[in-house]
């Protein structure tokens, strides 16, 4: 049986702005899910293929003679799933199965448009539901308990470009901050042994992969199992040339660590900075305070570990000003880059609950939820407003000043990466006033309207 695994990508995603901007920001790999569970079909004698429709077009003529395509969402590429999911099963008859987030999240919506909706990680129910074994509508697969029995994701089965090797050495988060998705999908939290993460990163070196992503939602969550990982990378020579990790603030409580992840060459990691409000750090259930955020900053620029600082825009706490604060503080700091993210209440979050029950959820297509629109009424600007922030935030820190600090503290290939996305970002800030004047119905002419009202 030929079995196809899709990870869609929203229509804005697909457009050349926003893929040459992506080529600067970071480099192309593959969601793991596909490609484990793609492996163990393999295994099973099926033959496999996954891709990743954000580096390339979907060729439907490579897939045509598939027996099942399996489609992964993530909620703002939920409508460009359904739409692939329609052409699958209508114009080439083919059976439709739907996982990831989104439909883990809402899988009745998801049914509309497949033959099965897997809910949670479907790794003990692949097989089965594959080869027709398991006939509900809606399955609900159990979490894994041990990961180390999970094997490692197989790269052979990947027909879209990949430079980059990614692998989770955990699932989940001890922490729950109310916007996050990762951590109500991945419940509860569970993480992998030294010794399997590193097997894993010998595959990679033997597959000549020179960067490597820690896709754990944190992968310091537990440090002394992470200080075992890095010694275990140093000591078997499993240093690769860059190797990017999320991470909190409270990393930088631990010198030893630092030291560790800067040898180990993990030097790229984002942190959630999220707000230098006490108040909206609260409301978020972050549990960390400002003078964290203020010393984490110190101690990575002493240990040249390059941080990428994720703020969120449009907490209900914070003002216009609050944003600013947070965009120069990142300057200040001699953040690598920044990730503005606008909030956004995704199903199956208590942020989403919040805002359903206030009635305060404006834009209800999904493709718009990707933290760059605004899909919500804030409390202390209105929505076109917020939009703004997030184009000038953008604009702020890239700029070519910004851009010869970095070739100047991080070198060469860091300065033009940042070189590029202050290019990309032109182009974003032309996009964005160029279609608020548009009356066609896109979202930025949708919220200028609807803040119009608002404000009257």
């Amino acid at each position: 049986m030929k079995v196809v695994f899709v990870t869609p990508a929203a229509d804005i995603r697909r457009n050349s702005i926003y893929r040459f901007g992506s080529s600067f920001y970071g480099r192309s790999n593959s969601i793991t899910g596909p490609l484990i569970l793609g492996g163990i079909l393999k295994k099973e004698g099926h033959e496999v293929e996954v891709y990743e429709e954000l580096y390339k077009d979907l060729e439907y003529e490579n897939i045509k003679d598939a027996d099942v395509i399996c489609i992964y969402t993530m909620t703002s590429n939920a409508p460009r799933a359904y739409e692939l999911a329609n052409i699958f099963k209508e114009e080439y008859k083919k059976r439709v199965i739907i996982g990831g987030m989104h439909a883990s999240a809402l899988p009745e919506e998801a049914l509309k448009y497949a033959d099965q909706v897997v809910v949670g990680e479907a790794e003990k129910v692949i097989i089965d539901l594959i080869e027709g074994n398991i006939k509900e509508s809606i399955v609900y697969a159990p979490p894994v308990e041990d990961l180390d029995k999970i094997p490692f994701p197989d790269y052979s089965i990947l027909k879209t470009p990949c430079q980059v090797a990614n692998l989770m050495t955990s699932r989940g988060c001890p922490f729950s901050c109310i916007f996050c998705t990762t951590s109500r999908m991945f419940y509860p939290y569970r993480y992998r042994t030294p010794d399997n993460v590193i097997k894993e990163l010998e595959m990679y070196k033997r597959m000549g992969f020179k960067y490597v992503n820690f896709e754990d939602d944190n992968f310091t969550a537990n440090r002394n199992r992470a200080k075992e990982i890095l010694k275990k990378m140093i000591q078997n020579d499993l240093v690769f040339r860059e190797t990017f990790f999320f991470g909190r603030t409270d990393l930088a409580e631990d010198e030893e660590l630092l030291a560790l992840l800067r040898d180990a060459h993990l030097n790229r990691v984002l942190i959630g900075i999220e707000s230098l409000n006490q108040e909206s750090l609260d409301y978020i259930d972050k549990k960390q305070k400002i003078e964290d955020i203020e010393y984490c900053g110190q101690m990575l620029e002493k240990y040249k570990i390059k941080l990428i600082a994720s703020i969120v825009l449009g907490l209900d706490y914070d003002t216009k000003e609050d944003i600013r604060k947070a965009v120069q503080f990142s300057k200040k700091i001699n953040a690598y880059q920044l990730q503005p993210a606008i909030l956004t209440p995704y199903p199956g979050t208590p942020l989403y609950e919040q805002f359903k029950k206030e009635d305060r959820i404006l834009i209800k297509d999904w493709q718009h939820y990707d933290m760059m629109n605004v899909v919500f009424e804030p409390k202390t600007m209105t929505p076109w407003e917020l939009q703004f922030e997030f184009f000038k935030a953008v604009n702020e820190f890239y700029n070519f000043k910004g851009a010869m600090k970095i070739f100047k503290i991080f070198g060469f290939e860091a300065g033009m990466r940042r070189l590029g996305l202050w290019i990309a970002s032109k182009f974003g800030k032309t996009f964005f006033k160029k279609k608020t004047e548009k009356e066609d119905g896109n979202i930025y002419n949708q919220l200028y309207k609807l803040s119009t009202e608002i404000s009257s």
